[in-house]
């Protein structure tokens, strides 16, 4: 508890500085703004025990267990459906597509109606998680093969700049901030300790150099993915 006030100081100072001294102004429902603050500190506690005593441990364990069945197979099916699973009941990633959804149907690029918003909206959240999958698949399979990571990144942001290009501008900032929704506080644990664990349990392969990189991945595709879909569906 006392490392998650460490963490969540520079914050509420920020807010304490601006809300005094720039604005000048009273905290309204000074109770009720400190009880949230002590619930959030209490739940990131919670949380961070969490991930510490179950999601990295089990993480971890599948990682070892795959290498030891020696299943290529199976270790990359799981990678897509982890990736895939994940997203598509992210709710950050569910506000995105329903703001998106709204905005394309108020400047005509689909009918104004529920069906087609809502058609739009899972289209780009099938989109997202499809690419996460794909993204995940992909580094694990990096791991397996010991692939550098820098040339992946690289090819895949040229071509990112490339279906930019060539994209509806009215999907370009959608798609770009898809790449930040997707990396959910389940899957980001998850898939970090499984390339960690995959890693370690692969002779010749480095944790710290090979382990980490497929949140990038999970990152960089759903940019490229979605501006596709802009294209189709445009």
């Amino acid at each position: 508890m006392l490392s998650s006030i460490r963490d969540l100081l520079p914050i509420v100072l920020v807010i304490a500085f601006f809300q005094f001294f720039i604005l000048q102004q009273h905290l309204p429902n000074i109770v009720d703004i400190l009880g949230g603050l002590l619930l959030v500190i209490l739940g990131l506690t919670l949380f961070i025990k969490g991930l510490e005593t179950g999601l990295f441990p089990i993480g971890e364990a599948m990682a070892y267990a795959f290498a030891r069945k020696g299943s290529v197979f199976w270790l990359l099916g799981f990678a897509f459906l982890l990736g895939f699973g994940t997203t598509i009941a992210e709710p950050a990633l569910i506000a995105v597509a329903d703001e998106a959804a709204e905005l394309a149907a108020e400047h005509g690029t689909i009918e104004n109606n529920l069906e087609s918003r809502d058609d739009y909206a899972y289209g780009l959240r099938l989109t997202v998680a499809l690419s996460v999958g794909i993204a995940i698949l992909i580094g694990v399979f990096r791991i397996l093969r010991g692939w550098p990571i820098h040339w992946l990144i690289i090819g895949g942001y040229i071509m990112i700049v490339v279906i930019t290009m060539f994209a509806p501008r009215e999907i370009i900032g959608i798609a770009y901030d898809s790449g930040g929704v997707t990396t959910s506080t389940i899957t980001v644990p998850l898939v970090t300790a499984l390339g960690v664990g995959l890693a370690s349990s692969i002779k010749g392969r480095n944790p710290m150099i090979d382990g980490f990189g497929l949140i990038a991945f999970a990152s960089l595709t759903p940019i490229m993915f979605v501006m596709i879909y802009g294209i189709l569906v445009g």
